[in-house]
């Protein structure tokens, strides 16, 4: 059989900062059949030059208004004629040999529909933030909102087309929510591998929208609700599930300073489902700290830890980072 061809999609508006690291980290994958597809929004910043840099290794791209990500995503998958899907955010990046681990993973099992890997994160100074470790996830799990890093992400054409492709009404969890559509379908299976770089900086929707984001977790499960497969899982798991959605609610409050709010749901969270205490414990003694004026010692953490932690810049191929192979599910 011939080797499998993947299709890679960056959607990209006003992210000339990140654009042209993205790129590099798409083109420089190798031992794949590979095809790049990019789609800004009509960019005013730059971003269309540093696309035309790289016009001659770049198999598609346009430059227009669209009607938001999801819409930008989709115009590409469409276009796309690869056996595999996946997209990468202008401000995220590959790590070394991801696209062609993750075609191994799916060549070796046709029944899987979707991989995905390990990641971590760093800030708009390229400084290491996390290592997201992730294990196998359910229909369940994505139901409760445990999630996983969206770039580390690679999906087989015939189940994205079976789902009908991203819902284009949602602006933050899109990406969870298709998540949710692929596992009601097929097999997926988690790989303990780190495959990406997801960026964290101001200029991100899900930094300065904060405030919204973790809205879109009622509305995901009032959509299920309506599901015939995903209502009785919601009614046999209620308190995991709404225990989920007030957590993942909270913290993106508290990213946006809402300090009360984020407060009283990670309490409601973990009343709920208290074992949610045990991964969240810092932020909820983080939100209460700031309720009562002593925010400031979130900030001095952050400060410190971020300092402690290697830089892309020091590290331009990312091999090198401490731990970045390895680590536990």
């Amino acid at each position: 059989m011939a080797d499998p061809v993947v299709s890679i999609v960056t959607p990209s508006y006003q992210q000339a900062d990140y654009l042209d690291a993205t790129i590099q980290s798409v083109l420089r994958q190798e031992g794949v059949t590979m095809e790049y597809l990019i789609v800004d929004g009509g960019s005013t910043d730059g971003s269309q030059e540093i696309i035309e840099k790289y016009a001659d290794q770049i198999d598609w791209w346009v430059s227009e208004p669209d009607q938001g990500q999801a819409h930008a995503i989709n115009k590409g998958f469409r276009k796309a004629a690869g056996d595999i899907l996946a997209w990468i955010n202008s401000d995220d990046l590959y790590l070394p040999d991801a696209v062609s681990q993750a075609v191994e993973i799916l060549s070796a099992d046709r029944d899987l529909g979707m991989v995905f890997g390990n990641a971590v994160s760093a800030d708009q100074e390229g400084r290491l933030l996390n290592h997201l470790r992730f294990g196998d996830r359910k229909v369940e799990d994505f139901l409760r909102f445990k999630m996983i890093c969206q770039p580390a992400v690679f999906m087989r054409r015939g189940v994205v087309e079976q789902v009908g492709y991203l819902d284009q009404s949602y602006q933050f969890l899109l990406d969870h929510h298709l998540w949710i559509n692929i596992a009601r379908k097929t097999k997926i299976r988690h790989v303990n591998k780190t495959w990406a770089v997801s960026r964290y900086h101001p200029e991100a929707k899900n930094v300065y929208l904060a405030e919204k984001c973790g809205e879109e977790a009622y509305r995901i499960l009032e959509w299920a609700q309506t599901k015939p497969d995903l209502a009785p899982l919601i009614d046999k798991h209620s308190r995991k599930i709404w225990g989920g959605a007030h957590q993942l609610n909270a913290r993106y409050l508290l990213d946006s300073q809402k300090n009360w709010k984020a407060f009283l749901l990670y309490l409601r969270a973990v009343w709920s489902w208290p074992p949610l205490f045990l991964g969240s414990w810092k932020r909820v003694i983080f939100s209460g700290l700031s309720v009562v004026g002593l925010g400031f010692l979130r900030d001095w953490y952050n400060l410190w830890q971020r300092r402690s932690q290697p830089n892309l810049q020091d590290h331009p191929d990312l091999e090198d980072w401490p731990g970045i192979q390895s680590g536990t599910q």
